[in-house]
């Protein structure tokens, strides 16, 4: 999934601005507090890797167990840096969207944490996490009674089938591909099944897709699919009741089937969530309705977010961070103040954040690989929180994700975290890249842009004439998602889906799947590797097929090196003083939002 300001989720992406934190060269209180440094290790991220229960109908059986301490009542403030870029479910694959879609929307299933982090799949508005039989070929799922949209419509196995339909149409592009060409083929070919979506009136065949009766819903594949309760946790696959759905006008209006509802919405300047009345506590294991609303606020920036959460006066003390960081130039401030301490959390989220290659663009590798070795990543991740933001990355695979390899560093960067000058200049020189003009994008926001002031002179320091562009980050993944993007190099954060690696290299190195709206933001579509994918994809062996990824990354990175590893990330959030319920979510990356309250 995408990473806000990032995209994995995306993953993006999530789209996710991962920190959106300002410049440590600002003197002061400037250190990232290295020196006692107390963020995340990869022990923990390989916590976060663990494998996922699925839980019964026991587990999936609402309400929620109660938080302790919490009482109803109250608004609460949300700052977020920049618009959320997209409202429609099926277009959400961005953090930041995950984070609200966790407030106003529910999919078939969802993830249900414990204090430890540890993560079971139960039923959402299905009564458990789903029954597989034929091998694992076919999964049946019974619908919970008297679920309802916001408007008090009755929703039914319909609704899950127009769902799932209306992700084929073309108007549909940022969403989550899994399940359709799981039903329907790979790459790009399963939007032939079903070219205008349930539009025309024709629908998906019985043998793929089966509602029996108005509760029952079963998929039919070709192939076994054990992770499909985990693929339909995704906020992608959340319900679009078939009666409420207006096509593409449902991005800036979508119908709430979860605890809270849209009262008031302002592109680019705010909106208000109130309470969604036909929510039932009793058919949602993991969700609260706790605070009366959110009011979210943007335009705040992770600097912004910070001084005011931290200075915690006023309305600052009711205020919560949802993608936003605690920013590099504050680090030391919170770290070093043992009250603002206790009300932060702290994880090791699952994204690498890369420099992509536009490979249309970019074709030779000498000069990628330049590009690669001189990078000073340690510099670049400082700008994004120190050593509390991120660390150095080596490859494309994060510390979070099954099969990681933590001594795996074809560009010696853990010997040289901020770049071999010598190497790369060396490499510009075969090339006869002198003077070649790359274009080079970055989103508008203040970590964004004084990442792209190192990064940019590191590449004139290396011979290249670089021309910049900025972008809106709010539709940063809209726009380097483009095939015909008109750039060369581009910055996304990209993260597991949940945690395998065949949420990884799929959606972001089979060539096959390369669309406008698509992950594939290098545009790599090599033959090999688009067959070593589907190779990998029908390994049933979990063991085996983690040995295959793992491989396969190899050659990714050392044959082609489609995308420059940068940094991998790290979440380090703050909240007002009278925030309640604040833990970190090995599903969201982020804070989880299901839980909050005011104290008083």
């Amino acid at each position: 999934m995408s990473i806000f300001g990032t995209r994995k989720t995306r993953a993006v992406v999530v789209a996710l601005a991962a920190g959106s934190l300002a410049l440590t060269a600002c003197g002061g209180n400037n250190s990232s507090g290295d020196s006692k440094d107390k963020s995340k290790t990869q022990e923990d991220a390989a916590k976060q890797s663990a494998a996922v229960t699925y839980g019964d109908a026991k587990a999936s059986t609402g309400p929620a167990e109660a938080v302790a301490g919490a009482q109803p009542g109250g608004t609460m403030t949300v700052f977020q840096e920049s618009d959320f870029s997209h409202l429609d479910p099926a277009q959400i694959y961005v953090s930041d969207g995950k984070l609200l879609s966790r407030l106003l929307q529910r999919g078939l299933t969802q993830y249900q944490e414990d204090d430890e982090g540890k993560q079971t799949l139960v039923g959402d508005l299905a009564t458990d996490s789903g029954k597989a039989s034929d091998g694992g070929k076919t999964w049946t799922f019974t619908l919970k009674d008297g679920l309802k949209d916001q408007n008090g419509g009755a929703i039914t196995s319909a609704d899950i089938r127009h769902t799932i339909e209306r992700m084929y149409a073309p108007f549909i592009t940022d969403g989550p591909t899994y399940v359709q060409q799981w039903l329907s083929g790979t790459g790009t070919t399963y939007r032939k099944a079903l070219p205008d979506g349930p539009y025309k009136g024709k629908h998906l065949p019985d043998s793929v897709l089966e509602t029996p009766d108005a509760k029952t819903v079963v998929f039919k594949f070709k192939d076994a699919q054990p992770d499909l309760p985990q693929a339909l946790a995704m906020p992608g696959y959340s319900v679009v009741p078939a009666k409420t759905d207006t096509k593409e006008k449902y991005d800036t209006a979508p119908v709430a089937t979860g605890p809270y509802k849209i009262a008031e919405f302002k592109p680019g300047k705010s909106m208000k969530l109130v309470k969604n009345t036909n929510w039932d506590p009793n058919s949602d294991s993991v969700r609260h309705q706790y605070v009366d609303g959110f009011n979210i606020e943007y335009n705040h920036d992770d600097d912004d977010q910070t001084k005011t959460l931290l200075a915690d006066r006023g309305e600052a003390k009711n205020t919560v961070m949802f993608t936003g960081q605690v920013s590099t130039n504050q680090v030391r401030n919170v770290v070093e103040d043992p009250e603002a301490m206790k009300r932060t959390i702290q994880g090791y989220a699952p994204y690498v954040w890369q420099l992509n290659f536009n490979l249309d663009r970019m074709k030779d590798k000498k000069v990628r690989d330049a590009i690669t070795y001189a990078l000073p990543s340690a510099q670049i991740y400082k700008l994004d929180g120190g050593a509390y933001g991120g660390e150095t990355a080596t490859g494309l695979m994060s510390p979070t994700t099954p099969g990681y390899e933590k001594s795996y560093d074809p560009f010696g960067k853990l010997k040289k975290p901020n770049g071999d000058l010598e190497k790369a200049k060396s490499l510009i020189k075969e090339a006869g890249a002198e003077g070649q003009k790359v274009v080079y994008a970055y989103g508008n926001t203040p970590v964004r842009q004084q990442q792209a002031v190192v990064i940019a002179d590191r590449l004139k320091a290396i011979g290249l004439e670089v021309v910049k562009k900025e972008i809106d980050s709010a539709t940063w993944y809209e726009q380097v998602g483009k095939v015909d993007n008109g750039l060369d190099l581009y910055m996304t954060g990209w993260g597991q889906d949940w945690p395998s690696a065949s949420t990884v290299f799929p959606p972001l190195y089979d060539g096959t799947q390369l669309q406008d709206g698509s992950s594939i933001y290098s545009h790599i579509n090599d033959p090999k590797v688009n067959a070593e994918i589907a190779r990998i994809l029908k390994i049933t062996d979990p063991a085996e097929a983690q040995k295959a990824w793992t491989a396969l990354h190899h050659d990714i990175v050392e044959r082609i090196n489609p995308a420059a590893p940068i940094y991998y990330t790290k979440v380090f959030q703050i909240f007002g003083s009278n925030v309640g319920g604040i833990r970190y979510s090995a599903d969201s990356s982020y804070v989880d939002v299901t839980r909050l309250f005011l104290k008083k």
